[in-house]
C-alpha cells in the first residue's frame, strides 16, 4: 500500500467504497490525512467501518465544509447519466474532484521532488475501448520477463494505491479506462498508449464525443515523452496528428493492421506478425503465431503497442520477443477451459461489447455463442456477418429478447439464465464446435462483474461437459 504522506495534513473524502474506494481511504490513512467515506451501499459501509474509516454522508453541508477534496470512485457518474449528490454539492462548494489515479500521478510528482536525484518509476498508461487489459498484462510481462521490476495496475484489477515497495519499483503500467481518465486532476504518464475507439459507455460520457474526450485527456500532460497511436480509425488518426503538432516533445508511434497505411515511425501488425518501422526503414520483426494466448488481428495490435513501448524502454529485441511467446494471457478473454468429446469451451466474458465479442467470433468457428446481460448502447449490430460461423445463439440476461430480435436468421434460444444456456449447449453440440461465452453485454443484471459471470461459466461446463469426460489438457489463455 502506498503511503500518500504528501497529503498528511488534508482533509479527503471517499464517495464509493468499493475495492478501489477502500484502497484511497487506506492510502490516505497511512499518510496522516483525515479521512471520512461515504457510499450509498449499507453493506460496503459496514465493511469499511469495521476497517478503521470514519463513515458520513458526504451530501451534508456540515460534512462538505470540513473537507478539502473529494475522491470519487470510478463507478459513480459525475455528469453523465446523473451526477451523484455529493459530486454536485462538492462542485458548487468548490471542492477539488479527484480520484485514485489522479493521487497516484500526484503522489510520483512529488516524490520526484522529495528525492535528490529525483528518480520515480516510470508510467506507461494503456487505453482504449478493446485490448487495454491484454496490452497493459502482456507490457508489463515483457518486462517483468526481461528483469526489469515493473508493476501492473489501474482498470486491470488492482487498484494502483495497493502497490508495494515502490522505492525498487522501476515502471509501473496502468490500464486506464475512461472513468477513470475523465476525472483525474492529474494525469502525467511518460508514455500513453491508445489503442482504438468503439461506442462504448456512451450515457456515462453524453455520447461518443464525450468518450473520446476522456480518453484523450491521458495525451494532454507535458511530461507525456511517447505515445503509441492506433490510427485505423479516425479518432487515433486525429489524435496521432494532434500530438505531432501541439507536443513536440512527444515521440508519437502509429499502430495500424497490415496493409492499410504506411508507417514511418510504429508498427505494423497482423494475425501472429509484427513489424516495427523507425524512419520509415525496418527495425524488427516480432512473430508469435504460436503463441495460443495471442490469437487473432486483434491481439496484433495489442503486441505492436507492447513492443513498441519494450522498446522504447531500452529492451533489446530478443528479449521483446521471448516475451512475446511466453504470455500466458488473461482469465476471460478468449480463455481456453477445455476440450472434450472434441467440443472446444472457451470462456470470454469480459467481452462486455459487440465490438470485442467479434474478436473472439473471428477466432472461432461453428460456434455455439453464450450471448446477453445488460445491453450496451450498440447492441450486436452486425452480427449478421457471422452468420456462417454461429451455429446457433443462447441468449441470457436482461437483453434477450432485444439480441433475439437483431440475431435476424441465426437460430436461437432464449435462456435467460446461464445455467439453461450452458446446459443446452451442451446438449445441441457436436465434435467440432466451440462452446463461446462473448456476451457483448454488460454483466450486472445477474453478476457482481465479468470476472463472476466468466467464473460461474467455466463451473458449468467443467461440471456438465469436462468432468465426465477424458478432457484434454487446458491450453493457455488467450
Amino acid at each position: 500500500m502506498i503511503a500518500l504522506d504528501h497529503l498528511s495534513a488534508a482533509r479527503v473524502g471517499v464517495l464509493g467504497l468499493g475495492r478501489t474506494g477502500l484502497s484511497c481511504c487506506l492510502a490516505l490513512q497511512l499518510g496522516g490525512a483525515r479521512v471520512v467515506a461515504w457510499d450509498d451501499s449499507e453493506d460496503a459501509r459496514q465493511r469499511a467501518s469495521a476497517a478503521g474509516i470514519a463513515i458520513a454522508e458526504l451530501a451534508r453541508p456540515d460534512i462538505r465544509q470540513r473537507i478539502d477534496r473529494l475522491i470519487v470512485s470510478p463507478g459513480i457518474p459525475h455528469l453523465y447519466p446523473n451526477p451523484h449528490p455529493a459530486l454536485v454539492a462538492a462542485q458548487r462548494s468548490g471542492t477539488l474532484l479527484d480520484n485514485d489515479i489522479g493521487i497516484f500521478f500526484e503522489w510520483l510528482a512529488h516524490q520526484a521532488a522529495a528525492s535528490r536525484n529525483g528518480v520515480v518509476p516510470r508510467t506507461v498508461a494503456i487505453t482504449g475501448t478493446n485490448g487495454k487489459s491484454t496490452t497493459a498484462a502482456l507490457t508489463a510481462h515483457i518486462l517483468s520477463a526481461a528483469d526489469v521490476d515493473a508493476r501492473l495496475a489501474g482498470n486491470i484489477g488492482r487498484p494502483v494505491l495497493e502497490l508495494e515497495g515502490m522505492t525498487s519499483c522501476t515502471c509501473v503500467v496502468l490500464e486506464v479506462s475512461s472513468y477513470q481518465s475523465d476525472l483525474a486532476a492529474h494525469l502525467a504518464p511518460d508514455v500513453a498508449v491508445f489503442l482504438n475507439l468503439a461506442p462504448d459507455h456512451l450515457s456515462r460520457h453524453g455520447g461518443v464525443g464525450g468518450y473520446f474526450a476522456a480518453k484523450k485527456r491521458l495525451f494532454d500532460g507535458p511530461s507525456l515523452a511517447a505515445a503509441m497511436v492506433g490510427v485505423d480509425e479516425g479518432e487515433g488518426e486525429f489524435l496521432a496528428a494532434h500530438l505531432r503538432s501541439f507536443n513536440t516533445n512527444c515521440k508519437v508511434f502509429e499502430m495500424s493492421a497490415c496493409g492499410r497505411r504506411t508507417i514511418v515511425d510504429g508498427a505494423v501488425f497482423s494475425a501472429g506478425k509484427v513489424d516495427v518501422f523507425s524512419q520509415g526503414k525496418l527495425q524488427a520483426r516480432f512473430r508469435f503465431a504460436a503463441n495460443p494466448a495471442l490469437r487473432g488481428l486483434h491481439n496484433g495490435q495489442n503486441a505492436a503497442a507492447a513492443a513498441i513501448a519494450c522498446r522504447y524502454f531500452g529492451l533489446p529485441n530478443n528479449a521483446v520477443a521471448e516475451g512475446l511467446m511466453s504470455f500466458p494471457g488473461l482469465p476471460h478473454r478468449m480463455q481456453l477451459v477445455g476440450r472434450a468429446n472434441g467440443i472446444t469451451v472457451v470462456n470470454d466474458s469480459k467481452a462486455t461489447n459487440f465490438v470485442s465479442a467479434e474478436r473472439a467470433l473471428e477466432a472461432n468457428s461453428s460456434i455455439l455463442w453464450i450471448a446477453g446481460g445488460q445491453a450496451k448502447e450498440t447492441g450486436i449490430g452486425g452480427i449478421s456477418r457471422f452468420s456462417d460461423r454461429v451455429r446457433k445463439a443462447y441468449l441470457i440476461g436482461s437483453c434477450a429478447e432485444d439480441f433475439a430480435i437483431q440475431l435476424d436468421r441465426i437460430p436461437h434460444s432464449l435462456c435467460r439464465c446461464m445455467e439453461t444456456a450452458v446446459a443446452m449447449a451442451i446438449e445441441d453440440a457436436c465434435p467440432g464446435d466451440t462452446i463461446l461465452l462473448s456476451p457483448a453485454a454488460a454483466s450486472f443484471d445477474q453478476y457482481r462483474d465479468f470476472e463472476h459471470r466468466g467464473d460461474h461459466f467455466v463451473e458449468l461446463t467443467r461440471r456438465l461437459l469436462l468432468r465426465h469426460a477424458k478432457a484434454e489438457p487446458n491450453a493457455r489463455a488467450s
